[in-house]
């Protein structure tokens, strides 16, 4: 069995320098995270604030922490002062509950738009016109303490590719039209997990979320 550090190298080597790795620890011991910081890996992503949390306490200050579970508003608190990227903010209500706490903490805190790709109901996130929304009063009236600079997305988890394909072909062409509203924040892209991240790599994106093929199936 391949360890952390070598699945953390193969999978790099797998990715266009232009992709960035996040390496999705949730549930994961401090060993496992040290032994993929160990091989040089400093994106990590994680699904519970509380957890997330601990984890920063405990761990090296130049690991950079994503948010990317369903994020309650009560737990933003635990995560905004230390967190590089959310990628999971699915209302403008959360939005401005992060921009509340960040001006709070004197920081500027970068987010993604989650939108609804997948054929999955139990999925959060925007539906298109949903978002459209949002970015055209994000353009009008921006934040002051949180910068949108791109989307994300899931995928429906299934095992045929041409679905996944279109639906990822789908955000990507939507990011190209969110790009154009705001042309000068926009830079990422985050689609394509464990399953489906090569697919994810040809329909263009920018950022990959990935666990199990690097830390192995959940404990």
């Amino acid at each position: 069995m391949s360890s952390i550090a070598d699945n953390i190298r193969q999978t790099k080597a797998s990715l266009p320098d232009d992709v960035t790795l996040v390496a999705v620890s949730k549930f994961k011991s401090c060993d496992d995270i040290m032994e993929a910081y160990g091989a040089g890996q400093r994106v990590f992503g994680e699904s519970r604030a509380l957890e997330l949390r601990d984890k920063h306490e405990a761990l090296p200050k130049d690991i950079q922490w994503h948010f990317i579970g369903h994020l309650q508003t009560n737990k933003i608190k635990y995560i905004i002062p230390f967190v590089t990227l959310i990628h999971s903010i699915d209302s403008l209500k959360l939005l401005e509950e992060v921009d509340a706490q960040a001006r709070n903490h004197g920081r500027s805190v970068d987010c993604l738009l989650q939108v609804h790709i997948s054929q999955e109901e139990t999925k959060f996130g925007f539906t298109y016109d949903e978002c459209r929304a949002v970015l055209k009063e994000l353009a009008d009236a921006p934040l002051a303490n949180v910068n949108v600079v791109g989307l994300m997305g899931m995928a429906t988890y299934t095992d045929d590719m041409d679905v996944v394909r279109n639906e990822f072909a789908g955000l990507k062409a939507f990011f190209e039209e969110a790009r154009a509203m705001m042309p000068q924040r926009l830079s990422v892209l985050s689609m394509g997990m464990s399953e489906d991240y090569e697919v994810a790599v040809q329909e263009g994106t920018t950022m990959v979320r990935i666990g199990s093929k690097i830390f192995g199936l959940r404990n």
